[in-house]
């Protein structure tokens, strides 16, 4: 326990709130604001579910405060003020966690849990170097991911964007034999660039389509994975050349990161249906499309 049980009998009775939500000036016992001051200190730095704040609020073991908005980072300069002195940190894929922040931060800092399945933005050397423990939630966006890989998809193969505005503005006139044609999944080949969790989600909700061969390059083969759906290990140049439809599933490391450029889309098919959803940032991918 993190605090005594009388203290967390009696916080609990008042139920514990956000520290930015307490008008604590005339309004609580000072014995009260004394055992709240001595629990330990979290930092939030975006909105998260209800449910989560709800834990910490009914747990009474901890104080905590956050930024309190859902699509605006906090801004560095703040957050460098908010850690100070905190012991645990929740945060979001949008916040660096670097020697910078973990100075600001202090000693105290003994936990960060980041809300994401990623850790790109984490400085795992440096958390490691001070015995910062760091939870993440992996598998938790798997199904969520993989339809809306699976949605992009199709909507890009079916050109169902173009198809909207011309519905929108008058477009849609009488039958036209080639107007709007796709790209069928039915007898195609599905590249997939990085045979993980997601990868493999994505291609079992892709069976139904008829989907002639799926494909994959990885690191190495994955022979239990692709076992799954019934995958053949390929190299990249083969993914690239063979795949009518190539999704990109890999983890952002410094060996993947920039790996989808001009190279990988000279071998491409020219009909190819690229859709990445992978964390190698899409303005990369975007420029050198356009000169590819």
């Amino acid at each position: 326990m993190w605090c005594g049980r009388v203290a967390l009998r009696r916080l609990q009775r008042i139920a514990v709130a956000p520290l930015n939500s307490l008008s604590i000036t005339g309004g609580l016992p000072g014995a009260v604001q004394r055992e709240m001051s001595s629990l330990p200190r979290v930092y939030i730095t975006r909105q998260i579910p209800p449910e989560g704040l709800k834990i910490l609020s009914e747990s009474g073991q901890v104080q905590f405060d956050l930024w309190d908005s859902d699509d605006v980072p906090v801004p560095r300069k703040e957050l460098l003020q908010k850690v100070k002195g905190v012991d645990a940190l929740v945060c979001v894929l949008t916040e660096k966690i670097d020697a910078e922040l973990l100075d600001a931060a202090g000693p105290n800092l003994r936990v960060l849990s980041t809300m994401s399945v990623g850790f790109d933005h984490l400085s795992l050397e440096e958390l490691k170097k001070r015995g910062i423990r760091v939870g993440y939630t992996p598998d938790v966006l798997t199904d969520s991911v993989a339809e809306l890989t699976v949605a992009l998809l199709l909507t890009t193969s079916r050109r169902l964007i173009e198809a909207t505005h011309e519905a929108k503005t008058g477009g849609w006139g009488t039958w036209r034999t080639l107007w709007l044609c796709g790209y069928e999944l039915a007898n195609s080949t599905v590249g997939i660039l990085g045979l993980g969790r997601i990868g493999v989600a994505i291609a079992e909700r892709l069976k139904p389509f008829k989907v002639k061969k799926f494909i994959y390059t990885d690191v190495a083969p994955r022979p239990e994975l692709a076992s799954l759906i019934n995958a053949e290990y390929v190299s990249m140049d083969e993914l690239a050349s063979q795949s009518d439809f190539l999704t990109v599933c890999c983890a952002l490391t410094p060996e993947t990161k920039d790996i989808c450029n001009k190279d990988l889309f000279s071998k491409m098919k020219n009909t190819s249906i690229f859709i990445n959803t992978s964390s190698d940032p899409p303005p990369h991918c975007q420029c050198v499309l356009l000169h590819a």
